[in-house]
């Protein structure tokens, strides 16, 4: 899943969402560098990764891009069902994205001081073209998917697959509406677990 979903999938928890939204740009042990609310949502980050990279429907989703997009499938469905989410976001969430988004960026500023640099420069971006809110828009995807593929160091084609995502959009919306309450209730079990 992609920000809006991780960030979503975190609940209320103000420091859990730091956690789970700086997950891709702390290594390793560096985790134990934090206090144990922000570890916890590094923990619930690598936890919604592994298990929607080894779905059933999600890799259905990914076979569909593999021949043309090979290992950026992933990152490509990632973006994908945040689309999703966002469409349907009122299905999921009684608060408005809108609201849900500024609320975010407003406590990415509170815990700036333990924010990895890169994701910093990276939230930049994020906030001033408020990619969280605009990723349900066709346009928004589009825009996230050219500046992905502005950034890989090979020619990933990835600029390219929102015509897939038209192509085979009644696809990728059912799988997308499949696979979701999975995920909720596997995060929601493994925090039940961590708090025992």
């Amino acid at each position: 899943m992609n920000y809006l979903a991780h960030i979503f999938l975190s609940g209320t928890n103000t420091r859990l969402t730091i956690g789970n939204f700086i997950g891709d740009f702390v290594k390793g042990s560096q985790m134990n560098d934090f206090e144990s609310e922000i570890k916890l949502g590094i923990e619930l980050h690598r936890h919604i990764d592994d298990f929607t990279d080894n779905h059933d429907v999600v890799l259905e989703s990914k076979k569909r891009l593999r021949p043309t997009y090979r290992h950026y499938s992933p990152v490509i469905v990632d973006l994908y069902y945040d689309h999703f989410l966002g469409k349907f976001w009122r299905d999921y969430s009684e608060i408005e994205l809108s609201i849900f988004t500024e609320d975010f960026y407003k406590s990415t500023r509170q815990y700036g001081s333990i924010i990895p640099e890169k994701a910093k420069n990276m939230l930049f971006y994020m906030e001033k073209d408020n990619w969280l809110l605009n990723y349900q828009h066709m346009e928004g995807i589009q825009k996230a998917l050219s500046g992905m593929a502005r950034r890989t160091p090979f020619n990933s084609k990835m600029e390219k697959s929102i015509k897939d995502l038209e192509l085979h959009y009644d696809f990728f919306q059912q799988e997308f509406k499949d696979f979701f309450p999975s995920l909720q209730e596997s995060c929601a079990q493994f925090l039940k677990d961590k708090h025992g």
